[in-house]
């Protein structure tokens, strides 16, 4: 047996024994998945900005972003609102950057006061709502007499939950939440991030 069929056969029988392995954990554990050719992507805040139009209604306490360390950073945002809500109506845009920022795959008005009694009642803003998780004061229905708290809203939820129901392509990204009460835009919430 010369060097190029010894090659051959090692080659064969490694061929052979894989496939013969892929199988036997296939049929004593059903349902192991063995697809691993996935392509992990993930998602990183670059910016925020936080803006009131009308300072008789709301200014801004603080927005920013904080970095802890290189792997876990944070949203924190306060509104200080000087009325009582009664009726507000939430615009979720998402856009991506395409030579400037372009409209992209969500643009979801909804009554928020409707809304927060039945979340499950419009599936894109309940998904687009979901970036906030457990990190926000918005937890209750009409009427809002206390200010808008989003406090630490960690890059690992958003993360998970952009990634996890509907994953993203590679590329800047901006989600942009507009909170408008009698047909006049009041607040205007921005997070800019990057996907790779």
């Amino acid at each position: 047996m010369g060097l190029k069929q010894l090659w051959l056969f090692l080659f064969v029988l490694l061929y052979f024994v894989s496939e013969v392995c892929v199988d036997c954990i296939a049929y004593i554990e059903p349902n192991i998945n063995l697809n691993i050719s996935k392509i992990a992507t993930k998602f990183e805040f670059t910016n925020l900005k936080c803006s009131c139009p009308i300072k008789e209604f709301c200014t801004v306490d603080y927005c920013y972003l904080k970095s802890v360390n290189r792997t876990y950073k944070y949203a924190s945002i306060r509104i200080n609102v000087f009325a009582t809500v009664t009726n507000v109506e939430v615009n979720g845009e998402t856009f991506k950057r395409m030579n400037g920022y372009k409209p992209f795959l969500y643009n979801v008005t909804v009554d928020g006061c409707r809304f927060m009694e039945n979340r499950n009642r419009n599936p894109v803003a309940n998904y687009l709502f979901g970036f906030l998780g457990k990190y926000h004061n918005i937890n209750h229905t009409c009427p809002y007499s206390h200010d808008i708290i989003i406090d630490k809203l960690s890059i690992g939820h958003v993360n998970d939950h952009m990634m996890e129901f509907l994953p993203f392509a590679i590329g800047s990204y901006l989600l942009q939440a507009s909170f408008s009460i009698d047909g006049i835009r009041r607040l205007v919430l921005q997070f800019y991030g990057t996907v790779s």
